[in-house]
């Protein structure tokens, strides 16, 4: 069920947007909902109490707190779900992409408009589900971390680590054994310590006490595990042939 956040200031437009989008959800035989908030500080506070939205429409100009502004919060807690500006200025549409807007419609929405950008937002969406990709929650909030993106990660006290291949680290409070049952799950993962795990999409060695990875990182190799980890990925590798 997708669920989708309408938010603007003008009601006559929130009634509009409601409209366009029964209209598409018939059209296309959808399974969905939407909320329709007036401002975006009822829009956030939903979101502070637990609720969750796959798609995101905010009107940019409004009194107090603008939609750039609400986007902002939207992405504290959540970093991937689309967000799309409609309005009736096109002065905002550098800054709506500092927020990773998909997309930004100038107003009126007509059904035309509406139809063929959330035709567009839906290919997006169903894109990204294809690629394998696990959803954290982090410091920072809700994440999805490709595991193409993923070189390796490891645990430090309480928390997990998580080391992607551009060297950013997204940091995270959650078992060590939760993040090992995710990722072993998509089969290119090895353990060569307890405290480690290692995409061998990203191996370039393996030695006797450690390996190299692509990026340059090392990870630990427990004692008497080299031999069957150089066989984990000497497997891996032919599997993929």
């Amino acid at each position: 069920m997708l669920q989708i956040a309408v938010c603007d200031d003008n009601i006559d437009e929130l009634s509009n947007m409601a409209q366009l989008i029964n209209l598409y959800r018939a059209s296309k035989n959808l399974s969905c909902e939407y909320a329709l908030f007036p401002n975006g500080f009822e829009l956030i506070s939903a979101l502070e109490n637990g609720k969750r939205f796959d798609i995101y429409c905010l009107d940019i100009i409004m009194p107090g707190f603008t939609g750039i502004d609400v986007a902002k919060e939207i992405r504290v807690f959540d970093k991937a779900a689309p967000i799309l500006f409609f309005t009736s200025s096109p002065e905002f549409a550098l800054e709506s992409y500092s927020v990773k807007a998909i997309n930004y419609v100038l107003k009126p929405v007509s059904q035309e408009k509406l139809f063929f950008t959330f035709d567009e937002m839906l290919e997006h969406i169903e894109a990204e589900k294809e690629e394998d990709a696990v959803i954290v929650k982090s410091n920072e909030g809700i994440q999805r971390i490709l595991i193409a993106n993923l070189a390796f990660a490891e645990v430090i006290g309480r928390n997990v680590l998580y080391h992607l291949r551009s060297g950013k680290v997204i940091e995270c409070t959650e078992p060590f054994s939760s993040a090992c049952d995710a990722l072993l799950k998509f089969g290119c993962f090895m353990k060569p310590h307890r405290s480690y795990l290692v995409n061998m999409q990203v191996v370039d060695s393996i030695e006797n006490h450690r390996i190299t990875l692509q990026t340059l990182s090392s990870v630990p190799v427990a004692q008497g595990k080299a031999r069957e980890m150089k066989q984990q990925y000497l497997n891996y590798q032919m599997e993929g042939e």
